[in-house]
């Protein structure tokens, strides 16, 4: 009696998404290089936007030597709408339609409430929203055509609950969940869903910003800053790019087609 084979369960990852074209902004790092690498390990092949060549191209040729994928790379400012335009057009000359959006690129600035001026409020609401929705603007039809597709939006715990001095971060956040929750009970009956993954204090250079920023205004050490914010998270740490990669990749399989318009939160019980 012939052995039994058991499955490669590495093949069988790679098949999840084998195939299937993914835009991941925001991709040359931190979170966004976390997410490119996990829908890569899934088999997706990949278009990289960010706005620097420099830092994008090595991601773009990593993922394909380490994965076997196809990638390309396209600088855009994605509040930009032309940029954004051309970056797309491109993108799906060389990949075909893409059915997975990972809105990641963001930007958050501090500041008390009696500072936070117009041009702050615009800035934040520009790359959060602004960007989040110039590119999905851009996808939906066709995902639709195709009765498939995956948009995932990286929010914040900032999108469901308030922090002191970031008013105009918080608000752009806030307001990335409320077009979540609008466009995914438009798609609900096309096969797209719409998600936010929303994550607490992250070791991210968006992070390490905050802890300078605390370190100059403060006069506290790094390491002071760096708990501080950790403090936020229940579990009393940061949270790894590869958790937040995680839920993402978990979102944009086939076995999430009855998950649309949540918000899930990845920050160590700090919002339930």
């Amino acid at each position: 009696m012939a052995t039994p084979a058991f499955p490669d369960t590495a093949a069988a990852e790679h098949a999840v998404l084998g195939g299937r074209h993914a835009v991941v902004t925001g991709a040359s790092r931190g979170i966004g290089a976390a997410i490119a690498d996990h829908l890569a390990a899934l088999g997706a092949d990949l278009t990289l936007i960010g706005r620097d060549a420099a830092t994008l191209a090595p991601r773009q040729q990593e993922v394909v030597e380490r994965y076997g994928v196809r990638a390309g790379a396209e600088v855009a400012d994605v509040t930009d709408p032309d940029q954004v335009a051309a970056a797309m057009a491109a993108a799906t000359d060389r990949l075909g339609p893409p059915v997975i959006l990972v809105n990641n690129a963001g930007a958050a600035e501090s500041a008390p409430f009696a500072r936070t001026d117009a041009a702050l409020l615009e800035r934040m609401i520009g790359v959060n929203l602004g960007g989040t929705f110039l590119m999905t603007r851009q996808v939906v039809p066709a995902m639709v055509e195709a009765g498939f597709g995956r948009i995932v939006n990286i929010a914040s715990t900032a999108g469901l609950k308030g922090y002191r001095y970031t008013t105009a971060y918080c608000t752009a956040k806030h307001a990335v969940i409320g077009l979540t929750r609008s466009l995914a009970l438009e798609l609900a009956t096309t096969g797209v869903t719409v998600n936010a993954v929303c994550p607490g204090y992250t070791e991210t250079d968006m992070v390490a910003g905050a802890v300078a920023n605390i370190v100059e205004k403060t006069g506290k050490s790094a390491a002071e800053a760096k708990a501080l914010l950790a403090a936020n998270n229940p579990q009393g740490r940061l949270v790894e790019p590869g958790e937040v990669a995680a839920a993402v990749a978990w979102l944009c399989g086939p076995e999430a087609g009855a998950m649309t318009g949540q918000a899930i939160t990845v920050a160590g019980g700090e919002v339930m």
